[in-house]
């Protein structure tokens, strides 16, 4: 979650968003930006950034060189958080859901005069954490936008975005970043190339990962989780043990962590692996730990522990043995747990 009350003077997009920022500025100028953009891309790629660069652009009364200036007064109202004609909506408390109820504030205010008779912007982000009746109050809106307003949706996860959402917005397509654009940036944090690379490929190129384990120290945990399921698969740890790999993490980092290690598990079979029995019942299980994510992200609380033990003990039983196991124990070193 992004902290509105202390941005610097100007909020710059990312190194790698270089392109996409170039056409949102030719957009601008030509007056051809959407009233609706949907941003997606991969977490912790840096969306949200992009999202709050192009909010304080459209903001800002004396724009230069493509960003907001930071002099100008409304420019010191973003930056503290304050803008009257600005929303940034975002899952409330220890909530993972946005809520109908801010939706419908979203849309009240979207019906509001401008303070600075300038243009007015909101924010969703994630929008894909919307349930569906939040969804369906936020489609009016979109159907029938002011003048002068901008909504911003950012997204992670499209396939819990409904069709007629994304039909009423521009979609732009954040691809993972280059490895090349996003070291000299990492190093501004970790100070050494080596291990900014080491956390990068850690991350799978996800530079705002990256940041956030050297920040966290958690490097090595993640690690042992990234490899936890191939090596559950493999026989090298039971389930129990598989199950204390996540002890500390949320329901939904799990669900996340577990989607990404059996996608990257599909992704190193042969076609005759897929094409298999238990290649289906892998395709079946990523189905399954899909709409455990989109229940999560709709609101669903489940017992973290019970889940984790049924789920993990399911892949044990249906994935553990035979060409899934065979394949993964060939791919896992001794010492990566």
């Amino acid at each position: 979650m992004i902290d509105l009350n202390d941005l610097p003077a100007v909020t710059s997009p990312l190194p790698w968003q270089a392109h996409e920022w170039r056409n949102l500025n030719d957009q601008m100028k030509d007056g051809q930006l959407p009233h609706a953009l949907l941003l997606d891309g991969v977490q912790y790629s840096g969306k949200s950034q992009l999202a709050l660069s192009l909010s304080r652009l459209l903001l800002c009364a004396h724009a230069e060189g493509g960003l907001n200036c930071g002099r100008c007064h409304a420019c010191e109202l973003s930056a503290g958080g304050s803008h009257g004609d600005f929303r940034w909506v975002q899952p409330e408390g220890k909530s993972r859901v946005i809520k109908i109820d801010q939706i419908r504030e979203v849309v009240r205010f979207s019906n509001m005069t401008s303070g600075f008779g300038l243009r007015k912007v909101m924010v969703l982000a994630p929008a894909d954490s919307m349930n569906v009746n939040a969804f369906n109050a936020l489609l009016k809106l979109l159907e029938e936008p002011a003048s002068g307003t901008y909504i911003i949706l950012v997204c992670h996860r499209m396939d819990s975005v409904p069709a007629t959402i994304r039909s009423r917005c521009q979609m732009l397509r954040l691809p993972v970043p280059n490895v090349q654009d996003c070291l000299p940036w990492l190093d501004k944090t970790t100070g050494n190339r080596q291990e900014s690379e080491k956390l990068l490929s850690l991350a799978e190129g996800r530079p705002l990962l990256a940041q956030q384990l050297f920040y966290s120290g958690g490097a090595e945990v993640f690690a042992a989780r990234n490899f936890g399921l191939q090596a559950l698969l493999a026989g090298k740890i039971t389930v129990p043990q598989a199950v204390a790999l996540w002890a500390d993490a949320d329901t939904a980092a799990f669900l996340d962590e577990i989607a990404e290690d059996l996608q990257r598990l599909l992704g190193s079979l042969s076609i005759e692996q897929l094409r298999s029995k238990q290649g289906r019942v892998a395709f079946g299980l990523s189905d399954e730990v899909a709409q455990l994510q989109r229940a999560v992200s709709a609101g669903a609380n489940p017992n973290k522990q019970l889940l984790a033990d049924a789920l993990l003990s399911k892949f044990s039983r249906e994935l553990g043995a035979g060409i899934l196991g065979d394949n993964i124990l060939a791919e896992i070193g001794d010492d990566v747990l």
